[in-house]
């Protein structure tokens, strides 16, 4: 997406902008539709010939419009530990991205914990447990094929008699079988609901920028099968021309994005901020 405005002003430099090529680029990058047609009806209402200048100071102001101000950032407790599930497709980076987002909360002098959630794949239990010695945080995991939701129990059991603030859910990303994937996030949410009526606190969805609309989709997916998605992680923004999906997913679904990852290491993991992502990508 960083480049996508660099090539749209060196396109037309020496030429006004034609807007049926505008809103080709603008649909490539994954702005989506609403967002296209938003921006090309404010540059239709200037009702003059444009500079490439000036159409990227209207593409600024709209998306500034649609997305928040502030992050919230994630609720912290006195009594009782923060729940984050944490969902998305296998190959997005959601295992990764919970470890990450493990690290982010530590450096901030937070404690917190991890649970191996996504019992489906043997792979994920593996990969959470050694990010979860990198980071020298605790971990509660199950069995290959074991009860995710007795997992998010026995971890929230750990989670509270110790104190930790945050307690990380890594769960089971099964989209091609919906119905099932439902049937988990609902039996995990009733589990730990009986433990804190308001738990889970947090419901995040990870995406990879470099999908580009394909990100759009899972989030419409996952709307469906979870019910209450409260914001979007979104990975491999660094080398990616998809960062647009932020823009869309904000607009057809309104679900802000919380969390971005811009690289491979631990530390490559922020917090969402609207105004540094508009300015980065123009």
């Amino acid at each position: 997406m960083a480049g996508f405005f660099k090539k749209l002003i060196q396109r037309f430099t020496r030429r006004k902008v034609d807007l049926d090529e505008l809103e080709e680029s603008l649909i490539t990058g994954d702005v989506g539709w609403r967002m296209t047609q938003r921006i090309l009806d404010r540059l239709r209402e200037m009702g003059r010939s444009l500079d490439p200048e000036e159409v990227v100071e209207v593409c600024r102001k709209e998306m500034l419009a649609l997305l928040p101000a502030e992050n919230p950032g994630l609720p912290l407790f006195a009594d009782r530990p923060c729940v984050v599930l944490v969902v998305g497709v296998n190959g997005t980076g959601k295992t990764t991205s919970t470890a990450r987002l493990a690290h982010w909360l530590k450096a901030r002098g937070n404690t917190v914990m991890l649970a191996a959630a996504d019992t489906f794949r043997a792979a994920a239990i593996e990969q959470l447990d050694v990010w979860a010695q990198r980071l020298d945080v605790p971990i509660v995991k199950g069995q290959y094929k074991a009860d995710p939701a007795a997992v998010c129990h026995d971890a929230w059991e750990a989670a509270s008699k110790r104190g930790i603030q945050y307690l990380l859910c890594d769960t089971a990303g099964r989209l091609h079988t919906r119905d099932n994937l439902m049937a988990e996030l609902s039996k995990i949410e009733r589990v730990i609901g009986k433990k804190d009526p308001s738990a889970p606190h947090e419901t995040l969805l990870v995406v990879d920028a470099t999908t580009g609309s394909n990100a759009l989709q899972q989030a419409k997916e996952f709307q469906k099968a979870v019910g209450r998605l409260t914001g979007v992680v979104v990975t491999k923004l660094d080398g990616s021309g998809k960062g647009g999906c932020v823009i869309a997913i904000q607009d057809e679904l309104g679900i802000p994005a919380r969390f971005i990852g811009t690289g491979e290491g631990a530390g490559d993991f922020d917090a969402f901020e609207a105004r540094r992502f508009v300015e980065n990508i123009l």
